[in-house]
């Protein structure tokens, strides 16, 4: 069934147990986006309808219990055959992994974990619940170490029928109290038995009765002493083994008479002046063994087969152990008391018999409590008038849904056996009342936020999602769940898309680009030329039609999308710039021989600029262009082979004649 939804909202992720009549399975609420804990009916029991019953009865008994030691049930529903129940989920192992893998436990850890169990009965037994299947298995333990006990499903209340009055032994053989052995109505005590097991398990890391089938296990229950806890480990102290021994003690009225009062007990066990208090000790100890006749319970027919069915052969040969020859000769012994006792007993059947005859007389009758749930209250009421029942006034409210409104939602008992003129609580749905979602959208996230704790959201469940936007950063853009719907503070996730401002990115270069190439890059990343323009200026050093200027940012730093930009481009060289050319005449230091000449200059355009690197054998002549502006001289230096040998001044106003430059030698000279 895993990834089947249940009910239009169970999502079914992964089973995590499982009894002999139920599954359970991790589950995701999608509408209340929580992980809950589903229990499903076997498949072969969905057709059985005492199943289908214990099934309900488990969740009608733990959803009239709200106590944080008790899982609690949300839901419960049938999908064609398919019957469940929605519960707490509980994200931690059983307590019988925490035994398989830790055993013995530290006594302040046993005692603790016990005093949850205790507290969580004592609130089921106050309300008459009965749990009667106390084991490790369904005691959860919760990642913060929190106690819950689950699986109510052969609960009962303490007035309604019993299976065990029917014959039916139904639980763990190895948790069962005396009483619950024999098929005996149990009550609150036998829940008291079961965890004084459960603390034995927890310190001893074994079960005080083991045999080759249930029927041995349940024989030990009702007549064989245990080995004490003590025995097994040295370390409990006195004081807790006394609360293991007083709770499984198998005359009830030798146990405590309360959960509540076995509590107290657990909560005072591990102070140091009780840590070494004298071992327990009850009356019925005092007597002599070889004095007491061992009345040893018949295990019925019925019984026998739902404890094990196929251990038949075996329960014929325990039954033939107990009639060998040595008893039947003890037991002629025994026919005078015998007599005296059969003949004590029917009388005191009889007296027994006319007390209850006349107490059922006297008392109220008992009434099946019907199922109002979905009812309008007015025929709720009267189908528990018509019962003999009453209701408790006021009658509560919640909120609920549309539909549900002016009906009953909740009843506190179900199903179970009441005195006739008891009281029954209902609860009315009064239709949503959840407040709607306020309009954050264009405020800024903090007073969002604000708004939203002043309904009750907790911040945690507040999620912002920022995005890149045109809007001020921390501006609320988008809200789920939408303006004016309906949501739940204490449950809904909201979330909340917020500006983080515009997109930045480094700011590409311009300068020394053409002004054509500039644009495309202004228009690549989204950026604006201010007025569509660029500013021309005459410039000696850049060329024209070059950008030699980007305001109001630089390369490399941050600027968004849409920004504008100013760029200077070169218009060429001023009006009153002139152009000339020179030519340069060099020799080579040897004529014949291969000598090297660079030629520099300097003008309006810049200093000490390469004209010429060439090497020559012979005279040539260089032509050298300079451009020259008022109050900038130019000049022409002429180095060969590294050494210097002209430095020729060219003045704006007054150029030399022809224009020639040419360095003193005929070229037969070395350059001196």
């Amino acid at each position: 069934m895993i990834g089947h939804t249940l009910g239009g909202r169970y999502e079914l992720l992964a089973r995590i147990g499982g009894g002999g009549m139920a599954l359970v399975y991790k589950a995701r609420d999608n509408l209340l986006n929580r992980f809950v804990a589903v229990k499903v009916l076997r498949q072969q029991f969905m057709h059985d309808d005492d199943f289908v019953k214990r099934f309900r009865r488990e969740a009608q008994a733990a959803a009239s219990l709200s106590h944080p030691n008790i899982v609690s049930i949300y839901d419960v529903g049938q999908e064609e055959d398919t019957h469940y129940i929605v519960m707490e989920y509980v994200d931690g192992p059983n307590l019988n992994e925490i035994i398989r893998e830790r055993a013995p436990l530290q006594a302040d850890e046993a005692v603790r974990i016990a005093g949850q169990i205790a507290d969580a009965l004592d609130h089921a037994h106050h309300h008459q619940i009965i749990h009667r299947d106390i084991k490790p298995h369904n005691i959860l333990i919760g990642s913060n170490g929190r106690v819950k006990v689950t699986d109510f499903g052969i609960a009962r209340a303490v007035t309604s029928s019993t299976i065990t009055q029917t014959g039916s032994v139904v639980g763990s053989v190895h948790y069962f109290s005396p009483e619950h052995a024999k098929g005996v109505s149990t009550g609150e005590k036998s829940d008291i038995y079961s965890l004084g097991i459960v603390l034995y398990q927890m310190l001893t890391g074994r079960l005080p009765f083991l045999g080759e089938s249930p029927i041995s296990v349940a024989l030990k229950h009702l007549q064989d002493p245990f080995e004490e806890p003590r025995q097994v480990n040295p370390h409990i102290p006195q004081s807790v083994e006394n609360i293991i021994l007083r709770a499984m003690r198998k005359n009830p009225q030798e146990r405590y008479q309360s959960a509540k009062q076995m509590l107290a007990d657990l909560e005072t066990c591990l102070q140091p002046q009780r840590l070494h208090e004298p071992p327990v000790r009850f009356a019925s100890d005092d007597d002599s063994e070889s004095d007491k006749t061992r009345v040893i319970p018949a295990i019925k027919p019925d019984m026998r087969n739902t404890l094990e069915a196929p251990a038949a052969k075996r329960a014929d040969a325990a039954d033939e152990r107990w009639d060998s020859r040595g008893l039947e000769e003890k037991r002629r012994g025994w026919v005078t008391p015998t007599v005296l006792g059969v003949l004590a007993a029917v009388l005191i059947g009889v007296l027994l018999w006319a007390v209850f005859a006349l107490k059922g007389a006297l008392s109220p009758k008992d009434v099946m409590v019907p199922s109002v749930v979905g009812m309008k209250l007015d025929e709720a009421k009267a189908k528990l008038e018509a019962t003999g029942l009453k209701w408790e006034d006021p009658v509560v409210e919640e909120a609920s849904t549309e539909e549900e409104k002016g009906r009953v939602v909740k009843q506190n008992k179900v199903d179970i056996e009441v005195k006739e003129g008891s009281l029954i609580r209902l609860t009315v749905g009064t239709g949503p009342d959840l407040p709607t979602m306020p309009g954050v959208t264009g405020k800024s996230f903090d007073e969002a936020k604000a708004a939203l704790q002043d309904l009750g959201v907790d911040e945690a469940k507040i999620e912002r999602v920022e995005v890149f936007d045109d809007s001020e950063p921390g501006t609320v853009l988008e809200q789920d769940p939408a303006e004016g719907t309906q949501f739940n503070p204490a449950e809904e996730k909201i979330y909340l898309k917020v500006s983080k401002g515009k997109k930045t990115f480094p700011m590409p270069k311009l300068v020394d680009k053409k002004e054509s190439q500039a644009r495309a890059e202004l228009l690549k990343y989204g950026l604006k030329l201010k007025d569509d323009k660029v500013n021309y200026e005459p410039s000696y050093s850049v060329p024209k039609g070059t950008v030699f200027k980007q305001f109001p940012v630089e390369q490399d730093q941050s600027v968004t999308e849409g920004m504008v930009v100013e760029l200077w481009v070169s218009s060429g060289y001023p009006t009153d710039a002139k152009e000339v050319t020179y030519d340069v005449t060099v020799a080579p230091a040897v004529e014949g021989q291969e000598s090297e000449i660079v030629i520099m200059y300097s003008d309006a355009t810049g200093d000490n600029k390469q004209a010429v690197k060439k090497k020559i054998k012979s005279m040539t002549t260089f032509k050298v262009k300079l451009v020259l502006a008022p109050g900038k001289d130019g000049q022409i230096t002429v180095y060969r082979d590294g050494e210097y040998v002209n430095n020729t001044p060219v003045p704006y106003e007054v150029q030399p004649a022809g224009n020639t430059v040419t360095p003193p030698g005929d070229g037969n000279d070395q350059g001196n």
